[in-house]
């Protein structure tokens, strides 16, 4: 999987930015998914968190992580707009899957708060917000036991524990 990631504070260390990288590429295998997938990480500051809550989310905070998913539009592709195509389809024609905007100061708090390192948080919050644009949840107690379960095996299998 490729995973373009930009850090608009410029104060996110490269260890933190390969981990995140490796971490996402380890989620992916365990997801199945195909090796050109393709999205995008940005480290941001509370401010620009609190932005993009407001906008995507309409909630006036800042948040740890934003998560956008995308699902390609069949007519960015033709012109026919009676025809359909298999979603398989679409996802190899544009393999990108979404988003992520990673708050640099909420990971910092919450990391102090919960007692673990600064990299297991990170690593946290890039699972979480991967598994959201995969289509995982947590509005019911049953999806956030499977999302939580699925995170923390991710999260353990790839070496960052608690």
């Amino acid at each position: 999987m490729y995973v373009e990631l930009v850090d608009e504070t410029g104060q996110v260390p490269s260890e933190i930015i390969e981990q995140t990288k490796e971490v996402l590429a380890f989620a992916a295998k365990k997801l199945d998914l195909k090796e050109s997938t393709e999205m995008s990480v940005t480290f941001v500051d509370n401010a620009r968190s609190h932005e993009l809550n407001l906008q995507y989310r309409e909630t006036d905070r800042p948040t740890d992580v934003i998560s956008l998913e995308y699902k390609p539009d069949e007519s960015e592709f033709f012109f026919d707009e009676d025809m359909e195509l298999p979603e398989e389809l679409l996802e190899e024609m544009d393999p990108f899957i979404g988003e992520l905007f990673i708050s640099i100061d909420k990971a910092a708090e919450q990391a102090a708060d919960y007692g673990h390192s600064i990299e297991r948080e990170y690593g946290w919050l890039a699972v979480h917000g991967f598994l959201h644009i995969n289509g995982y949840d947590h509005y019911t107690p049953e999806e956030e036991s499977e999302m939580f379960a699925l995170q923390e095996e991710i999260l353990t299998a790839y070496g960052l524990t608690r």
